[in-house]
């Protein structure tokens, strides 16, 4: 019995249903009350109890088998019936291929790169793996400040000097010791900090670092550039004003902040009900770090600016949780597609 549910088997996988008629030959002749598996257990009642044990299974692995391939079949040939019922026009064009749309970071990346080409910067470009001293020493930072401390940056296990860069300005300290002044350069890349992971914040996130090296660089200097972005970026009637702060490699130091796009300057949730978000960090670069950089604090000066792409691509497109832009949800990111600008009052969401 053993070598009839064999070739009963493979006499049943050779079968190729086609379409109904194939079908319910194959239900007949296996699985119905007359078919072939049918008539096996018919004689397999007959058997002693000690071949029943090894049989059984067999046997009803097959009638296993058997329903199985009949209802993928049914339900395949039902899936496609309505297609076949229709009449196919041949004229009519193929279905595309699926394509691809750039990131959001991505665009907004471009877009703030072009604004400061346009206007003379250069693309500088650096490892995200860099010494204590271009990230921090030839910045200004004192040795005990906290965000040398492990809690702010990620050191590497077997290089304790080497760590990932925690802001692009290292790549101004490489490009300031490699070149001379006059310079002008913008530096665009990923950027890494030990953060919680939240709605506003992450442990990798993107930056755009420029700075202005020549005689006579004046914060009027500064100023001016900061506004064509923001007029550029945003659009000629965003308002934008400019807070004292504090930076290790600049001073003086300010924020800049725009009025919220989200609520019109009115207050809301991601303005902490101010009706004012900040997009950058800018000063006069420190005499001290010209001189890290051999460059003569007497004769030259120069600004310096540092922005959050995430940020601002949170404004324009009114993205209220940052970890969008890295979870690769595809809902989220078809959303761009075709998105090469800028649309006031879209609204982007999970």
């Amino acid at each position: 019995m053993m070598d009839q549910i064999a070739q009963l088997r493979e006499k049943m996988n050779t079968i190729l249903i086609e379409d109904k008629a194939t079908l319910e030959r194959f239900r007949q002749d296996f699985i119905g009350k007359k078919g072939s598996i049918a008539a096996l257990f018919e004689t397999f009642k007959q058997l002693p109890i000690a071949a029943k044990k090894t049989i059984g299974p067999l046997l009803n692995g097959l009638k296993n088998e058997a329903e199985k391939k009949f209802k993928s079949a049914a339900s395949i040939l039902e899936a496609v019936a309505p297609a076949i019922q229709q009449p196919v026009d041949v004229t009519l064009p193929a279905f595309g291929p699926a394509i691809g749309s750039l990131h959001p970071l991505t665009i907004v990346q471009n877009k703030i790169s072009s604004i400061f080409q346009r206007i003379g910067f250069n693309l500088a470009e650096g490892p995200e793996i860099v010494g204590n001293w271009h990230n921090f020493g030839a910045l200004n930072f004192p040795e005990n400040h906290p965000a040398r401390d492990l809690q702010d940056t990620f050191f590497l296990q077997l290089n304790p000097v080497q760590l990932l860069r925690t802001h692009t300005t290292s790549v101004q300290i490489s490009t300031c010791t490699d070149q001379s002044p006059p310079i002008r350069s913008i530096a665009v890349g990923r950027v890494f900090r030990n953060e919680a992971i939240s709605a506003r914040s992450h442990c990798f996130f993107h930056q755009v670092d420029g700075m202005y090296i020549d005689t006579a660089v004046t914060f009027s200097d500064l100023k001016g550039t900061i506004y064509h972005f923001v007029e550029a970026m945003f659009g000629r009637a965003t308002k934008l004003r400019f807070r004292a702060s504090y930076f290790p490699f600049t001073e003086p130091s300010a924020e800049v902040d725009i009025h919220c796009r989200l609520c019109q300057g009115k207050g809301c949730t991601v303005c902490k009900q101010s009706g004012w978000v900040e997009i950058l960090g800018a000063g006069m670069i420190d005499p001290n770090v010209l001189t890290n950089c051999q460059i003569d604090p007497e004769q030259y000066s120069g600004f310096a600016f540092g922005m959050g792409i995430e940020r601002i691509a949170m404004l324009l497109y009114q993205i209220d949780d940052l970890r969008l832009f890295s979870e690769n949800h595809l809902d989220f990111l078809r959303q761009f597609k075709g998105c090469l600008g800028f649309s006031d009052g879209a609204v982007f969401a999970k």
